[in-house]
């Protein structure tokens, strides 16, 4: 882990870094209180000066929404394309992350010391700790307040968990996996039809939703592979929740489990784009890598007679971001053929918000299920 330095009490302190998209430490650091002006702030941390707060923590919180409001008010240039909105639309969120994270917390052994500060430590342990045999948490971490924030409310949905119509029961995304938010493709899944098979596999399972649903509809032998240690971990607490836990083997691996199956799902990434933070892999594939490597490594691992599901999204060929033709022809050159296109519309928020840079491309968006067979 990282240290942070920084001047303080007439002597030189340090102090574990902590940043989930990986970002180093800054190097210019200045103590900040309830004296400190928002445009001053504002202005030191678009320098790149970090600003660490020794004041009140709802003032704290203020500080950070103030900052945030000047940010957002950098007008937006008009865009030719939608592809052109999306980087642009990208290059805010970086820039604005940048800026933002500019605030600092320090906490000691989990816990943050300042006046009216709420009791943190549950979420940042649910947030850094992935091994409680082998992780502690230090006796001084400094992170952003954002992030912090992103702690807090993560732990808290994590506790209240997200309802799935198809398990007739809630999912709990831990920090770091992403949420089944989105339950359109969850439907697809519970209505394509099934031919009765005896094992299949959930690629990429994070939250572990899709294997639990696979179970519900009567498969009795799953097995959900994750790369993500935390991913891995949230998958296993699903599932013991659920009680399948018999029924479920989870796998430490990069796709593909050793051997065969009947059947083979998988929900990558929609979006061919870098992701700047390991949630936002979930979203951004870059160079639609896991996409590929899916569909050219399925039919090594599929039975004769079995089937490949890929759910995927068309928002990547509306925006520009892929070629309208690509998908089928990646599924073809796989040896693969698709044998029923199940659709449906998207229904989350943002699908209905015409202030969305990307609504002109949300709005017309179609999440599928292919089908497919060996040729």
């Amino acid at each position: 882990m990282n240290q942070i330095n920084w001047y303080e009490k007439n002597k030189t302190q340090a102090a574990d870094w902590q940043s989930e998209a990986g970002n180093l430490p800054p190097k210019a650091v200045v103590i900040a209180d309830d004296t400190t002006k928002a445009d001053e702030a504002y202005r030191l941390a678009c320098e790149g000066t970090a600003l660490l707060y020794r004041g009140d923590f709802q003032n704290a919180k203020q500080l950070l929404q103030a900052i945030t409001r000047r940010v957002d008010r950098k007008p937006v240039k008009p865009a030719a394309t939608m592809l052109e909105s999306f980087h642009q639309h990208r290059a805010r969120q970086i820039g604005r992350a940048n800026i933002t994270n500019k605030v600092l917390i320090e906490l000691k052994y989990g816990q943050c010391d300042l006046p009216r500060a709420p009791d943190v430590k549950a979420a940042v342990q649910g947030a850094l700790i992935v091994d409680e045999k082998k992780d502690k948490l230090p006796a001084r971490l400094v992170l952003s307040l954002r992030e912090l924030l992103g702690m807090v409310g993560a732990y808290e949905w994590r506790k209240k968990g997200v309802p799935i119509n198809a398990l007739n029961a809630n999912i709990h995304a831990h920090y770091g996996v992403y949420s089944p938010v989105r339950g359109e493709y969850l439907e697809l899944i519970d209505q394509a039809p099934l031919n009765n098979p005896q094992v299949a596999w959930d690629i990429g399972t994070g939250t572990g939703v899709i294997a639990a649903v696979l179970v519900t509809r009567g498969v009795k032998n799953v097995i959900a592979t994750d790369t993500s240690p935390r991913a891995l971990i949230c998958a296993a607490d699903n599932l013991q929740q659920l009680n399948m836990h018999t029924n479920i083997q989870i796998v430490e691996a990069d796709l593909f489990p050793e051997g065969k199956a009947d059947l083979i799902v998988c929900n990558p990434p929609w979006l061919p784009a870098k992701a700047n933070t390991p949630i936002e892999q979930a979203v951004y594939d870059r160079d639609s890598q896991m996409l590929k490597g899916f569909l050219s490594g399925v039919k090594a691992h599929l039975n004769p007679d079995g089937e490949a599901w890929l759910v995927m999204s068309n928002l990547a060929e509306l925006i520009g971001l892929r070629k309208p033709d690509d998908l089928t022809g990646w599924i073809a050159e796989a040896g693969l053929q698709v044998i029923e296109r199940l659709d449906t519309q998207p229904k989350h928020g943002k699908s209905q918000d015409k202030q969305d840079p990307l609504f002109a491309a949300r709005s017309k968006e179609v999440t599928s299920l292919y089908r497919l067979k060996l040729s």
